[in-house]
């Protein structure tokens, strides 16, 4: 598999022909949804099908995600990312402080910032052992503050509310793994 990569993404390598990663980040937390609206629930790990649109047991894979309802989920979102600073520094800004949950968004990634975060617009990256491609922005909404009764997340979360992505293959993403890029991605 890696060849194939090394071929595909021009990976920089080292005198021996192996991948060198260079860490970014930790998966601090992963969080699925059963169906649309309901709360976010924490996982250890979560299992990816490549092309699929989300993580087995969230409620995109399952069909029952409001994107649905929208008409647009695909893989190209399959996965939302944001920084653990972000929430923390976004919450300064509130007088209720959202938790990493009620963001709802399926990973929160610690050591970065959200800047960091946000250049990986239309990069490929690792989480764990699982490829990943950064889409787009997740431009925050109104739907957490809703949904918790918190006001102000999308005012707090601008520039902050994390990243849209596909998966490129299966696999497992467990909280503490790594998040790895390459500058040749």
């Amino acid at each position: 598999m890696l060849s194939w990569l090394r071929v595909t993404f021009h990976c920089n390598t080292n005198a021996r022909g192996g991948f060198l990663p260079m860490q970014q980040g930790r998966v601090h937390s992963i969080f699925i949804a059963p169906a649309a609206g309901q709360p976010m629930q924490a996982v250890e790990e979560a299992s990816v099908v490549f092309g699929g649109v989300g993580f087995a047991g969230d409620r995109y894979t399952r069909g029952k995600g409001k994107l649905f309802s929208m008409g647009e989920p695909e893989p190209r979102r399959a996965v939302t990312l944001i920084a653990l600073q972000a929430i923390e520094d976004a919450n300064t800004q509130l007088e209720v402080p959202f938790l990493a949950s009620e963001t709802r968004r399926n990973v929160v990634i610690e050591g970065v910032s959200a800047q960091d975060l946000n250049e990986l617009i239309g990069k490929t990256f690792i989480i764990g052992r699982v490829f990943v491609r950064c889409t787009e922005l997740c431009h925050p909404c109104s739907r957490p503050s809703k949904l918790c009764g918190k006001p102000g997340f999308k005012e707090a979360f601008t520039q902050r509310g994390g990243l849209r992505a596909e998966f490129l293959s299966s696999g497992k993403i467990s909280v503490g793994d790594a998040l790895t890029t390459s500058a040749d991605f």
